[in-house]
């Protein structure tokens, strides 16, 4: 029985030694879980969508029950479906975002009261200017037409 030697140390070939590779069934593993990650995305959203539905519903279906049990109902509801949603791949990256935006706000230099005053003013007096424009090129062009026709 003749051995088969290979150039590449890395293949092995098909000797009892050294058994074959098994990253084909790997790949059709990881696909498997991706399927099944999205049939549970798929599913979170349903329900968290099915959940908001709901609260719409009932809260025009319990009209004759007091507006407290109503609002507290759309918010018990609306709030469980927001902890379902944030379970999905999408609602993951829409809370680190979120939480992102937070720290970025956290480092925004605020104008302080002065500022904050003299661009209001120069704001007012710029819409003052454009207004006398506007109402001076109406007030012309008013004029013209009127002597155009007569």
């Amino acid at each position: 029985m003749a051995e088969r030697w290979s150039p590449k140390p890395q293949v092995g070939g098909s000797i009892p030694s050294w058994p074959a590779n098994n990253e084909v069934s790997g790949f059709f593993c990881m696909e498997r879980v991706r399927v099944v990650e999205k049939m549970q995305n798929f599913i979170r959203w349903f329900l968290g969508i099915s959940l908001i539905g709901i609260a719409v519903y009932s809260n025009s279906y319990f009209i004759e029950e007091p507006l407290f049990y109503r609002v507290l109902g759309v918010i018990l509801l609306v709030g469980l479906s927001l902890v379902i949603l944030v379970t999905t791949s999408e609602g993951k990256e829409a809370f680190k975002i979120i939480l992102a935006s937070r720290t970025e706000i956290r480092r925004v230099v605020w104008p302080t009261r002065t500022e904050t005053i003299q661009t209001t003013l120069i704001v007012l007096v710029a819409i003052f200017v454009a207004g006398l424009v506007l109402w001076g090129l109406d007030s012309l062009f008013g004029w013209a037409t009127a002597s155009f026709l007569g």
